[in-house]
């Protein structure tokens, strides 16, 4: 193709989801906003744009988990490749780290379609944690193996939906659910990071199928800035660490 003969698109041709990138989006719009756009087809009001800001920067790094130790090590085998580091941390967003925000989402959004008009949010509480206990079942979102009394990143996601209006029957939902669990099995089971996000995908108008995707965008922050941070833990530790860990 002949280079000389194309141009660079005018600006008013730059469109996201109907809006004029160049005019419209930048330095209008935060990347939260954008990325809700781009996930929901529509900008979100003002309590869903501060809900869901909230939402991405809860799950941007929770520690030395098992993303970072293998991005980390990817990156001691090949450390000019950034993107490969990155994706090998992605690939283990799943139910047991993350992913289970989808989950929560699901369940959340399946358990109130499909109960009886009128029903009760305690009652169908109940039977769902029945229902799982009987076929041996863990509730997504629910329990944590550190926080026993509350984790408080799902509490300040519950303050902040509540400040805008925004702690609906989702949230309501997953709340009985940690306390139908809790007296069930005899010990506190809180509602985890997850399983209030999980709440908040269906809250804010998100499709369930967005809650891992969620888990996806903010890890891919905190990835890039556990392998570009100069102070962090050196990879020999790393390693040591993962020597260390008991087989499971």
């Amino acid at each position: 193709m002949d280079d000389s003969t194309t141009g660079p698109l005018p600006a008013g041709d730059l469109v996201l989801r109907g809006h004029a990138l160049v005019d419209e989006l930048m330095g209008v719009r935060t990347l939260s906003e954008v990325t809700y756009l781009h996930l929901a087809g529509r900008l979100p009001t003002v309590a869903q744009a501060a809900v869901f800001d909230a939402m991405l920067v809860a799950l941007i790094d929770h520690g030395m988990t098992a993303s970072v130790l293998v991005s980390k090590l990817t990156a001691f085998g090949a450390p000019n490749a950034l993107q490969g580091a990155v994706a090998a941390g992605l690939l283990g967003v799943g139910d047991r780290l993350v992913g289970s925000i989808e989950n929560a989402a699901y369940l959340l959004d399946d358990l109130l379609s499909a109960a009886p008009t009128g029903a009760a949010l305690e009652d169908i509480a109940e039977a769902a944690v029945e229902a799982a206990s009987a076929e041996g079942r863990i509730l997504p979102g629910i329990g944590h193996r550190f926080y026993k009394s509350l984790d408080p990143r799902a509490g300040r996601l519950f303050t902040i939906a509540q400040e805008n209006d925004l702690d609906g029957p989702y949230v309501d939902l997953v709340r009985m659910l940690s306390e139908s669990a809790s007296r069930r099995h005899g010990r506190p089971l809180v509602v985890n990071v997850t399983g209030a996000i999980g709440a908040l995908v269906n809250e804010v108008g998100l499709p369930w199928q967005a809650g891992r995707g969620l888990g996806l965008i903010s890890r891919t922050v905190g990835l890039v800035g556990r392998l570009l941070d100069p102070d962090g833990v050196p990879i020999a530790e790393v390693l040591a660490a993962a020597q260390a860990r008991p087989s499971r």
